[in-house]
């Protein structure tokens, strides 16, 4: 398609500024690895929450959505449980703090925090690196295809006679252009440019959903979708059936394998709350927590995510969704078989926003991406050149060295993703793999780690190794079966792993789990260990939290679902479910302050009196220990 030259100026004009900003300020960010990485823990909770919001709005997410509504109708908010997007809930309840008490700089400095330096510590710190550089690349590329699809569909030159390679191409450079400001800024260029994304995709969301609701009335949506397609909730089956209106979309739904909704509706949530009871993945997320400046600064951050991304993400979603119902079903219905509905994001934009809008939109989702692949870059070199250059070859080095390996780090890792994104098939297949499969790998290990002192540093290299191992054969094994089917397979594998691995060999050194219990106070079976702290230091108290924090779990994900369906609801104009949605989400938040927001604490009450013997000299912020100030942090 041709874009008008308004268009192009404001995309130009955006891309330039995103570069402008990432060498600006990366003089900032290279003094040293804590500021490439962490930015110093000085960047406010707000700007990380907003950040966050960013970078989880991602184009191949966002083309995936559009999929999803098209397909599914407002059952389609129950499918990114997938993910599972709720994690950011027990992020927000519990996990946020408990990581950020940690002090370290990344999920495998957090094994020896958590396992100490034992050979068995050193597998686990070895195993838990190998995970995050296959989640690394999984989500490059993610990112690759998506943009890739994206930016051939608008862009108005072909690179290439061959679509396919055109697709690569438009990939190749948007990904470089990416690469470039991310690898100079780290984490100060993250945040910095994703707080402007995030303005940007706001207004452009708000404006689409407005456009969509002008277009398109309630009857002419009612005309061109199945029965049921309106209603969120479900039988044993899906209940849709799109026969009359366009037949490849029942195809869709065979092929996709989730017409029995509530057995797949079940097995995301099983998976989902093991997912998310074990914390985030060694990724952007995660290292947006590690940078918060107070552990109570990092469960605001992620709540803060929820509120401000829902919404505006899915007034563009069902603003691009409905559009596309009403007037491009046509056209895909003359595709036949070969129909691909990845593109009826680029389709309705091409055909129905505005100049001026358009720039701005594509702009806006150009930034989506560049905001999930910036964060997903940053981590990568985080994990291996501090995590294995510094500790085990050359832990002496001046700060500069490492942030120029940090460079380099970033740019093989981009090419490596980016080659793996030439070998993937299609959006779906991807994200089904990396949440099911990948992260089935990462469950077990991960939720023992919280919750149970015996469990050590062996269990946790066997179980994670199981975990990768099965879910790099076993969906190879079972080609027809949807990945999700698989992640009960997978995390027995793992478990048996974890829990042979454990009880084989002798519990790990007990100054490390009574430092770590001390520090984090996990609820959980942490008895012995308990005991043991609380014979040497006065009045600590067990974590007597769990009923509660599992109370907010449970509100925070009606909270965060009734976000969802509520942007969905307004742009189609359904405002009996609107209020209903509204409603909800104001009780939930009123519940979440009073039960969850005037209980966060940086440190437990206990915490103040025995400061001075808490603090681990070994892990340092710019030459201030991570507990000072503990006292006034205990009376917050």
């Amino acid at each position: 398609m041709s874009l008008h030259v308004i268009d192009l100026l404001i995309i130009g004009l955006y891309l330039a500024a995103t570069i402008f900003i990432g060498f600006w300020i990366s003089n900032l960010a290279g003094k040293n690895i804590q500021n490439y990485f962490l930015g110093g823990n000085k960047i406010r909770w707000y700007y990380l929450g907003l950040s966050n919001a960013s970078g989880m709005f991602d184009i191949s997410g966002t083309m995936w959505m559009v999929y999803l509504l098209f397909i599914y109708g407002l059952k389609s908010i129950w499918i990114p449980w997938l993910w599972p997007v709720f994690n950011q809930i027990f992020l927000m309840v519990f996990l946020s703090v408990w990581l950020r008490r940690s002090g370290v700089m990344t999920g495998a400095e957090w094994i020896k925090f958590r396992f100490g330096d034992s050979k068995g510590a050193h597998l686990s710190h070895i195993i838990v690196v190998v995970f995050a550089i296959f989640n690394v690349i999984g989500f490059i590329a993610y990112g690759f295809i998506g943009i890739g699809k994206f930016a051939a569909a608008f862009l108005p030159y072909e690179l290439s006679a061959d679509p396919q390679w055109n697709v690569y191409y438009y990939g190749l450079i948007i990904t470089a252009i990416t690469t470039l400001y991310v690898v100079k800024g780290g984490m100060f260029s993250v945040v910095f440019t994703e707080v402007l994304q995030f303005v940007i995709m706001t207004i452009a969301c708000i404006w689409v959903g407005v456009i969509a609701m002008q277009a398109v009335s309630p009857e002419m949506l009612k005309a061109a979708i199945p029965a049921g397609w309106i209603n969120p909730f479900f039988g044993w089956e899906l209940g849709l059936d799109w026969s009359g209106l366009m037949e490849t979309a029942n195809m869709k739904i065979a092929q996709d394998g989730w017409n029995l909704f509530t057995i797949f509706f079940m097995m995301m949530l099983f998976k989902g709350y093991l997912q998310s009871a074990a914390g985030p993945a060694p990724n952007y997320d995660m290292q947006r927590v590690l940078s918060a400046e107070t552990p109570k600064d990092a469960a605001k951050m992620s709540g803060l995510v929820s509120l401000v991304m829902l919404i505006p993400r899915y007034m563009l979603v069902a603003g691009l969704t409905i559009l596309a119902l009403v007037f491009f079903s046509d056209q895909l219905n003359m595709m036949g078989e070969d129909v691909d509905f990845e593109l009826v994001l680029p389709f309705a934009m091409a055909n129905f926003i505005p100049v001026g809008l358009l720039g701005l939109l594509i702009a806006a989702l150009i930034a989506a991406f560049m905001s999930t692949y910036a964060a997903t870059v940053n981590a990568a070199p985080a994990y291996i050149v501090n995590d294995i250059y510094k500790r085990y070859f050359n832990p002496d080095a001046d700060e500069k060295t490492y942030v120029y390996w940090s460079y380099g780090t970033s740019i093989l890792v981009v090419i490596i993703g980016t080659a793996f994104g030439f070998l993937v098939g299609s959006l779906n297949d991807l994200i089904q793999w990396i949440v099911a499969a990948l992260y089935g790998g990462y469950t077990a290990s991960n939720l023992l780690k919280w919750y149970w002192w015996r469990f050590n540093s062996y269990g946790y290299f066997w179980g994670m190794l199981g975990g990768i191992l099965g879910a790099m054969i076993i969906p190879a094994i079972f080609t027809q079966v949807t990945p999700l089917y698989t992640f009960p397979l997978i995390f027995v594998i793992s478990m048996t792993g974890c829990i042979w691995g454990s009880l084989a060999t002798k519990p790990d050194d007990e100054e490390v789990l009574k430092n770590f219990y001390l520090k984090v106070r996990p609820w959980g079976f942490w008895g012995p260990i308990h005991d043991k702290v609380s014979a040497e230091y006065s009045g600590i108290e067990p974590n007597a939290n769990f009923k509660r924090d599992m109370v907010n779990v449970v509100v925070g994900i009606i909270w965060q679902t009734a976000l969802t369906a509520t942007g969905i609801f307004l742009v189609i104009q359904e405002y009996t479910y609107l209020a209903i949605c509204v409603a909800v989400v104001l009780v939930s938040m009123a519940f979440l302050k009073t039960n969850w927001y005037d209980n966060l604490k940086d440190y437990p009450d206990d915490h103040a009196k025995n400061a001075d013997s808490l603090i681990d000299t070994d892990l340092k912020i710019e030459g201030t220990e991570i507990f000072t100030a503990a006292g006034e942090s205990a009376k917050n």
